[in-house]
């Protein structure tokens, strides 16, 4: 047990960014409108995802250069700096849904009233200081990173399994009937792409190598995808299954638009208690996916540039923080004009048809090289799982960029529940949380 605790670490980062409030949210909604149906899509999302992990790490421990640079070195350049804008921008414009988070998971425990835009505002840019603050002065920062999010992973967990027995045990409120809410299929696409998260295995090569592994480390990696990811698709299945027991089948159906909307609703059946317990949750998880989401973005542009690709360098620092600052940015605006985030998230969605398959095949394309194949560094069944997450990610796309273009070009004067086209701008709130 205690070399299995040691081996775990770079993956264990990966999977705190991905357990964010976005994946808090999308996995509540699955739950609520799928109900346990939807925890073997949980279980297939984590099983690609230990696998894209996996891969990454094996190729972060054989690689003598970082991901972006070996990508120049064979692709050129401009491939290079591609994934590294497409990564930043997705990164610097959904780092506001972990400011938002921040907000939502404090303002239910601080009483019925909201908190001020002022306030609001002030915490945000406190947080994002003090944040920035430990970019510049903490000397080992990767240490810094593995230890916090061991903590606050930790707190999840217990923050949500406590949640989880309170609501199986308690009877419900209502009599179960069938449930009267449609399928929210983005919040479905968000919980697929949020538990796997191509992104973040991408950025686990990096925390390889930050960690200071090798070949002779490989053990160790596969240990740390297997534990860490399971550890990530346990808690969102967690939060699946309390969803389901709490509001599935609830007579009129349920809405919730934020993380705070769902702690909210779990008062009235199960008190005060749950309410505080679920936000402590998400505070851990909004804390959690803070700064390693823009360190993500932050290091891979720097990196794709040619700027250095460690902790230690200057250039990954600057950009994290250039992605903290867009991030705060965009969160405040959107606590002061719901509306404002509207074309942002719009265009980070877009990105995302283009990014997520990117990555992924930039992933596999470094995989199947002669050295690596002639070392015999990746397992058959690791490379396969990894070619079928490529396919799923594209899938995913390819609905995503319909439901980005009926935004862009909403049908208007026609009567959606006759066409079947539902008017995604009126519900753009509810989605740019995801």
């Amino acid at each position: 047990m205690k070399k299995i605790f040691q081996s775990v670490g770079p993956a264990l980062i990966v999977a705190a960014v991905v357990l964010g409030p976005g994946s808090i949210l999308t996995s509540s909604k699955v739950g609520a409108t799928l109900g346990v149906m939807g925890f073997p899509i949980v279980a297939g999302a984590a099983v690609l995802m230990i696998a894209m992990v996996a891969l990454s790490a094996r190729l972060g421990a054989f690689y003598e250069k970082s991901l972006c640079e070996e990508l120049s070195d064979r692709l050129g350049r401009p491939v290079s700096v591609l994934i590294g804008t497409i990564l930043f921008i997705l990164v610097a414009l959904f780092q506001s849904s972990n400011n938002i988070a921040l907000i939502a998971g404090l303002e239910p425990m601080l009483g019925d009233s909201p908190l001020t835009f002022e306030v609001r505002a002030g915490i945000l840019v406190g947080c994002n200081l003090l944040v920035i603050a430990i970019l510049y002065l903490m000397r080992d920062l990767y240490r810094f990173i593995e230890t916090g999010m061991k903590i606050l992973i930790g707190l999840m967990i217990v923050a949500f399994l406590i949640n989880f027995v309170v609501v199986m045990v308690k009877p419900r409120s209502f009599v179960p009937s069938e449930s009267t809410t449609d399928l929210d299929w983005l919040a479905l696409m968000g919980m697929i792409g949020t538990t796997f998260s191509v992104g973040g295995a991408f950025y686990q090569a990096y925390l390889v190598k930050e960690k200071g592994w090798g070949i002779k480390d490989v053990r160790k990696g596969t240990v740390d995808s297997i534990v860490s990811i399971s550890i990530l698709g346990g808690v969102t299945a967690i939060i699946l299954l309390s969803s389901w027991r709490v509001f599935y089948g609830q007579p009129g159906g349920v809405q919730f638009s934020n993380v705070g909307d769902v702690a909210r609703q779990l008062e009235p059946s199960f008190g005060k208690s749950a309410t505080v317990i679920f936000c402590t949750g998400i505070l851990a998880g909004g804390l959690s996916s803070f700064l390693v989401n823009a360190l993500i973005g932050g290091t891979v542009m720097a990196d794709s540039i040619g700027k250095g690709a460690r902790l230690s360098d200057r250039w990954p620092v600057h950009m994290t923080t250039l992605a903290l600052l867009v991030g705060m940015a965009v969160g405040i605006a959107s606590l002061f004009n719901d509306k404002s985030t509207v074309h942002l998230i719009t265009v980070a969605q877009a990105c995302t048809v283009i990014g997520i398959p990117a990555l992924a095949a930039a992933l596999i394309f470094l995989a199947v090289q002669p050295e690596i194949l002639k070392a015999k560094i990746v397992p058959p069944l690791v490379l396969l799982l990894a070619i079928v997450g490529f396919f799923v990610s594209y899938e995913l796309a390819k609905i995503t960029s319909a439901k980005v273009y009926r935004k862009l070009n909403p049908v208007v004067g026609i009567d959606s529940a006759k066409t079947g086209v539902p008017n995604l701008l009126a519900n753009s709130k509810n989605e740019s949380s995801e």
